[in-house]
């Protein structure tokens, strides 16, 4: 990796100058926003997205339970992309750009440990990859705080571009090839919650199931028997 910490022709290391070098012309504030948009300010966006994701897979009525399986996935999705880049990131050993390159405007400091691949890249690229399965729109929302995370982790000088990309490509891979598995295990699970009286509301709302209650009767087919009323018949 010595080959890519040089500088000259190296793109890689041109685009990081490039980008980082915009925090040196920028107002302190506008760095300190940054610092901590790109430290916790996106990651606990991307939380929120998840939540809001779940509470709307809650109303799809009988899809609740696949739609909120592929929500969880999310987050699993996440963690297992970061337990593998912690042997990448031991095997490619790249330290970070401020210890072999002067002149970086470094926003956050106390970073000792590798810079390949990076865990914010790779976690919100995750996130917004299962996102996009479970929900387009949440999905796509998901993805421009991925992008826009990247961003920050070379402004702030902590990364190179391509640990960014990696991190890209890690959480892409873990998210997409493993979903169909993923779903597989969830969405059965996700089924016998919903059956349970104390945690349906965690897979379904009241307002799916009036919204099928109230379709049953303008078709004239039986509504929908709710869990309350199954576990009183049982």
């Amino acid at each position: 990796m010595a080959v890519l910490a040089e500088s000259g022709s190296n793109p890689d290391v041109d685009l990081l100058y490039d980008i980082n070098g915009l925090a040196k012309d920028a107002p302190h504030g506008f760095d300190r926003a940054v610092e901590f948009v790109g430290e916790y300010g996106l990651l606990l966006a991307m939380a929120l997205l998840v939540l809001g994701c779940w509470w709307s897979a809650r109303r799809r009525g009988e899809d609740a339970a696949s739609s909120v399986a592929a929500v969880v996935w999310a987050p699993l999705a996440a963690g297992i992309a970061v337990l593998v880049n912690v042997p990448i990131r031991g095997f490619v050993a790249r330290p970070r750009p401020f210890v072999d390159h002067q002149g970086l405007d470094v926003l956050v400091s106390g970073k000792s440990d590798f810079s390949f691949v990076s865990d914010h890249a790779t976690i919100t690229m995750a996130l917004g990859a299962a996102l996009f399965v479970a929900n387009r729109r949440f999905g796509i929302a998901g993805l421009v705080l991925a992008l826009l995370e990247g961003f920050c982790r070379v402004y702030m000088g902590v990364h190179y571009p391509t640990d960014v990309i990696g991190g890209f490509a890690l959480g892409t891979a873990v998210a997409l090839l493993l979903s169909p598995v993923a779903m597989a295990l969830l969405t059965p699970l996700a089924k016998a919650v919903e059956r349970t009286r104390g945690t349906r509301r965690l897979v379904r709302s009241r307002s799916a199931e009036a919204g099928e209650r109230n379709d049953a009767l303008r078709s004239g087919a039986r509504p929908p028997v709710e869990s309350d009323e199954r576990d009183l018949a049982a």
